[in-house]
């Protein structure tokens, strides 16, 4: 799900430049690496206009907030750091409550082995998900999970998919754990629900 070009500045790159990448390539934030690509921190618009803020403002009768006054102009100053990043390896769920947690838009994503920077993945990349076709959902659920669990055959559980909401009819066997079963459905990318209408065969 990541976009692997990644705009990137360094630590002295200053202001003026920073907005001037934001609107060339219409992106709301940038990584700052030092000079192996590892991350140190990421620069937003969100950052940006916090040095705006402290500037003087002749027509404003409040003074710029005290925790804003002296705000620096490189890449180095205005970013939060350090960089919330995640991995290839991370799941979408993961990602996306990483992102929650952290209240972030975006987050780069390091290789695990050396830690540099290889792409990034934001909020809109990882709702792409759900677009994915319903036949491939349908197809990853019938071999990939019911394949794998006990007294779940592909032969007598039916599978629906309309607009990623999954609907399971059919008999499962006396030991399927159903609860698995539709954990392992809702897991599987671009699935919006997991209705489980299946009843278990007595054993």
């Amino acid at each position: 799900m990541m976009t692997r070009h990644v705009v990137t500045v360094s630590p002295g790159t200053g202001f003026r430049e920073i907005v001037a990448l934001l609107a060339e390539y219409d992106i709301t934030a940038v990584p700052v690496v030092d000079t192996d690509h590892r991350p140190l921190g990421v620069v937003s618009e969100a950052d940006l206009l916090r040095t705006q803020l402290a500037q003087y403002d002749p027509a404003s009768l409040l003074p710029a907030p005290v925790h804003l006054r002296g705000t620096g102009t490189t890449a180095a100053d205005l970013m939060t750091s350090p960089a919330v990043c995640t991995t290839p390896e991370s799941t979408v769920v993961a990602a996306a409550r990483l992102m929650t947690r952290r209240r972030v838009k975006r987050l780069p994503v390091v290789s695990p082995e050396d830690g540099r920077l290889i792409g990034t993945v934001s909020r809109g990349d990882l709702l792409r998900v759900f677009l994915r076709d319903d036949l491939a959902i349908r197809r990853e659920i019938v071999e990939d999970v019911l394949t794998t669990l006990q007294d779940a055959s592909p032969a007598s559980i039916a599978v629906d998919v309309v607009q990623g909401e999954v609907t399971l009819s059919g008999t499962t066997g006396p030991h399927c754990p159903t609860g698995t079963l539709r954990r392992l459905c809702a897991a599987v990318d671009g699935v919006v629900s997991v209705t489980d209408r299946t009843t278990r065969a007595a054993a």
